[in-house]
């Protein structure tokens, strides 16, 4: 079954920066929408003052009942998540379809030109930044933004389906599930060891995300990155560099 198609969606770990985004898009797509967390928090807060119902028990028997069955529901995870998890355990055995985070994004996005941001540190920054100009062009576009943005309160920015701006999360390889258009890499940190195991394994990575784009003029790197593309930076020479930067106040 496909997104479209599917009446509930629910999620396990709806309370995730990146979790919540999809829970409110799909709210506002009409789609009716519940999940679970480990704990209250400002998000899920913020969730539930749109209607959605979140419940933190593992339980099976706090899901409700309208995202029981599987003909009808798409259930979407966050690798956080332990497999020890009832819920996700009783979805899994019932024959639920089941995605990953990133599974979502893409099935989302792949239909639309897709701008992904990725990078161990600065892909939030960036995201917002791209969102905020596409949302004052007045594109049509949605944006997925891994933080709460000061402007519009919100870790997602709405405005049409035409373009994508999506986080591209390397922890658990996650990013290796997207089909990009653009591609922007700010950072290659030695991050994630206990899923990469070595920083060689990282850039590996990277390097494979990278390469999901054949025309390197579409991708952009932070110059000094072991990659290829375009090159941005600050007074250093790169392909695109900010000069004569100055800072007040």
């Amino acid at each position: 079954m496909k997104l479209k198609e599917a009446h509930s969606i629910y999620f396990v770990g709806i309370g995730g920066i990146g979790m919540s985004a999809l829970a409110k898009y799909f709210h506002m797509q009409g789609k009716l929408v519940a999940g679970y967390d480990k704990t209250p928090s400002t998000i899920t807060n913020s969730l539930e003052d749109l209607g959605v119902a979140i419940h933190f028990e593992d339980s099976i028997s706090s899901i409700p009942t309208a995202f029981n069955v599987a003909e009808k529901t798409i259930v979407i995870y966050t690798p956080a998540i332990p497999k020890s998890s009832n819920i996700l355990n009783h979805f899994r055995n019932n024959h639920f379809t089941i995605l990953k985070r990133s599974e979502a994004l893409d099935e989302i996005t792949r239909d639309t030109f897709c701008f992904a941001v990725a990078g161990t540190h600065g892909k939030t920054t960036t995201s917002s930044i791209l969102g905020h100009l596409l949302k004052t062009c007045n594109a049509s576009m949605t944006a997925f933004v891994g933080g709460i943005t000061e402007n519009y309160k919100s870790n997602l920015i709405l405005n049409g389906d035409a373009v994508s701006v999506v986080e591209a999360d390397e922890f658990d390889r996650s990013f290796l599930k997207l089909h990009p258009d653009v591609i922007c890499i700010t950072s290659m940190d030695a991050d994630h060891l206990d899923i990469y195991g070595e920083a060689a394994a990282i850039t590996e990575s990277f390097n494979e995300f990278a390469n999901k784009i054949s025309d390197k003029n579409n991708v952009f790197v932070r110059n000094g990155l072991p990659l290829a593309g375009k090159t941005y930076g600050i007074a250093d020479h790169s392909d695109y560099s900010i000069e004569s930067l100055k800072i007040q106040d």
